[in-house]
């Protein structure tokens, strides 16, 4: 199922600028399950504020280790895990805060980074806490393996790669709309269009909110009794 993740995408991202009608996208919405959480979103289209990050972020600032006692399945530790998402960003780079003080969910529900996101250590953790503070889809130029994997696993958020360094053509706080349908973000201020690579089988496991999730759907493995 990870299969995507390790192919190459045979064509080239390209920058090119969209009409008014293609910078607006609308779908039909639908329900997901996550975490005991429902959650109702457009099909595979995420629009909002964009946090922008550089290379290298790895695991310790996504979420150090002093809060990795907080237990996920804990509906109030989930939600207090997700109020400490990128906690560990240094403040002189990052002087705007991906989670306001003394709120508990971010205003950006789109994270972008350049290469190499989520590198570090394997905890899982990591994709728990950004899905917990409200992200639903990180755009980078590539990944960490186990954070990609991680990210499909848990469904909390979508991994989404892409050819170009969107760090280095967004800022944060731009409204963007990344579809995951077509392929494409669009700076819906400019009407500017970036390729992203397609999440291949990744994406209906993310969907469904989670591996086990995702085999109890297809009949992989058996649905818990009712």
């Amino acid at each position: 199922m990870m299969q995507s993740h390790m192919q190459a995408s045979t064509s080239t991202s390209v920058l090119h600028r969209a009409s008014p009608a293609q910078s607006v996208t609308h779908r039909p919405q639908r329900c997901g399950r996550r975490r005991g959480r429902i959650i109702v979103q457009a099909a595979r289209v995420v629009r909002g504020q964009c946090y922008v990050t550089r290379d290298n972020i790895d695991t310790d600032q996504i979420i150090p280790a002093e809060y990795l006692t907080l237990v996920p399945s804990k509906p109030d530790e989930y939600e207090k895990l997700g109020s400490y998402a990128m906690i560990g960003l240094p403040t002189e780079l990052y002087p705007e805060r991906f989670i306001e003080e003394g709120e508990m969910k971010t205003k950006y529900p789109i994270m972008i980074g350049g290469a190499n996101f989520g590198c570090g250590s394997s905890r899982e953790h990591a994709p728990v806490c950004m899905g917990a503070s409200g992200a639903k889809v990180v755009v980078a130029q590539s990944y960490a393996r186990i954070f990609f994997r991680n990210c499909v696993s848990t469904g909390e958020l979508y991994p989404v790669e892409t050819d170009v360094r969107l760090c280095d053509e967004l800022r944060t706080g731009q409204e963007v709309e990344v579809d995951m349908e077509n392929d494409v973000l669009t700076v819906l201020d400019s009407g500017t269009q970036y390729n992203l690579k397609p999440l291949g089988e990744a994406a209906p496991v993310v969907d469904a909110g989670g591996i086990f999730n995702y085999a109890r759907q297809t009949g992989m493995i058996k649905k818990k009794d009712s």
